[in-house]
């Protein structure tokens, strides 16, 4: 009888030493395969830089990528401790199609009750994004910026094809302007909300390692 192969891991990205402490305090006892939470540093150099040294290891060749943390919503009425799943990232070197949106979209529903989910373009900055600046964006028809996933997406996929998919939680919105994003306490609802979703993010896992029909 042949040995099953180990199933493929899980990287998570984030950012800040806030969003990790966030998951590295969430229960893992629900993961379908080996989990890993990257730190990555703030802005995209580092993101990118980040991603591409940890999954040059052979271990991680065929690693599902999850880039999360928190954002700024782009459009009128979202809230501190909303969710964006996004369709797409958009950066300047490129764009990178999502998977399984609609299946996190039910998960995060699920694993985060009352919390609204919006779906959308998620584009890239490398630098706090306010006033008028989020204004222009909203225009080109991105949903929420953030300063990492569209780095550690892109250099996700040109180190070989892998799922990937981008989750966040809206901090900062139009009506809800943070001065600046690093003064973020664990207090906050946004924190609550990303110490919650892991189990849709272990769902969005498990469903790539389902066989293929």
């Amino acid at each position: 009888m042949s040995a099953q192969p180990a199933p493929a891991p899980l990287l998570i990205a984030c950012a800040l030493g806030i969003e990790h402490l966030a998951l590295r305090l969430s229960d893992r006892s629900g993961a379908g395969g080996p989990v890993t939470v990257l730190r990555t540093g703030m802005g995209p150099k580092a993101a990118e830089r980040s991603a591409a040294r940890v999954l040059a290891d052979p271990a991680f060749g065929e690693a599902a990528v999850l880039a999360t943390g928190f954002c700024a919503g782009l459009a009128p009425g979202m809230h501190p401790g909303d969710l964006v799943v996004a369709e797409e990232t958009r950066g300047p070197d490129g764009t990178v199609p999502c998977v399984g949106t609609d299946l996190l979209v039910k998960e995060l529903v699920r694993a985060a009750p009352g919390r609204t989910v919006h779906t959308g373009p998620l584009t890239g900055s490398d630098h706090v994004v306010r006033g008028q600046e989020r204004s222009d964006l909203l225009a080109t028809g991105a949903i929420a910026v953030d300063m990492e996933s569209a780095a550690t997406l892109l250099s996700a996929v040109r180190t070989g094809p892998r799922p990937v998919a981008a989750v966040r939680v809206v901090v900062d919105a139009p009506e809800h302007e943070l001065v600046r994003i690093g003064t973020l306490r664990g207090g906050i609802s946004a924190f609550r909300v990303l110490r919650s979703v892991l189990p849709a993010f272990y769902e969005w896992h498990r469903s790539l390692l389902l066989p293929r029909r």
